[in-house]
């Protein structure tokens, strides 16, 4: 996964971890940063298998690179050049963009991988369902999860209630301290509903397109 700093690229990477153990398979989420600052390139991996996973360093082969914004390829904004460097054979580019990104050059080279590319306006979907472009990696999880299976919706929506703390504890101090946590667990049911209704949407586009494409990504964790 790459995108720029703020964008949720390493909270993404974390959430398809968990909702991967939640199917009992044996995951890992590493994330990959040089300055922590916004719009400073920003990378995270997921690694999901039915096997148990020892490596936990760069992962240098995906079967499936996401990319969060258009500038990771527009002005190489990513730890690899070109950004899909590594890309297994038969693998998935999904590209937060409702325009094609890609140069002749890379849409050849991907040709002879035969790669499969998948464009979702992500951030467009985050705003119309969320309200908010913050909701950007949830409509990219819902896309490479719905795409290649790797996890269900079902998973998701536990993961993300982990993720985002869905419980709360009543404070036993006095009445206005307690109506305080009601009201900030019920800005974090807001959050939750919001968040699963981008991922649920852009689960089901995504789903639609891997099924008019015909497309089957061969991975073992799938």
């Amino acid at each position: 996964m790459s995108g720029l700093g703020g964008q949720g690229v390493v909270t993404s990477a974390h959430v398809l971890a968990m909702a991967a153990a939640k199917e009992n398979k044996w995951s890992i989420s590493n994330p990959f940063f040089g300055a922590e600052k916004r719009m400073a390139p920003a990378e995270a991996y997921a690694r999901i298998g039915i096997d148990r996973i020892y490596d936990r360093g760069e992962l240098v082969y995906p079967d499936a690179i996401i990319v969060f914004h258009p500038q990771v390829i527009t002005m190489q904004k990513s730890y690899t050049a070109p950004f899909y460097s590594g890309l297994k054979e038969n693998g998935l580019l999904i590209i937060n963009s409702d325009v094609p990104l890609l140069s002749s050059e890379d849409e050849e080279s991907l040709r002879k991988l035969n790669a499969s590319t998948f464009y979702v306006p992500a951030t467009k979907i985050a705003i119309d369902i969320a309200g908010t472009e913050l909701s950007t990696n949830m409509a990219l999880i819902g896309s490479v999860a719905g795409i290649t299976n790797c996890v269900s919706l079902q998973s998701l929506d536990l993961a993300l209630q982990d993720r985002f703390g869905k419980k709360y504890v009543a404070s036993g101090g006095t009445a206005t301290l307690d109506e305080a946590i009601k009201k900030k667990f019920a800005k974090k049911e807001q959050l939750l509903a919001k968040n699963l209704a981008t991922v649920t949407h852009a689960y089901e586009r995504a789903g639609a397109w891997a099924n008019d494409n015909k497309y089957e990504l061969m991975v073992a964790a799938a």
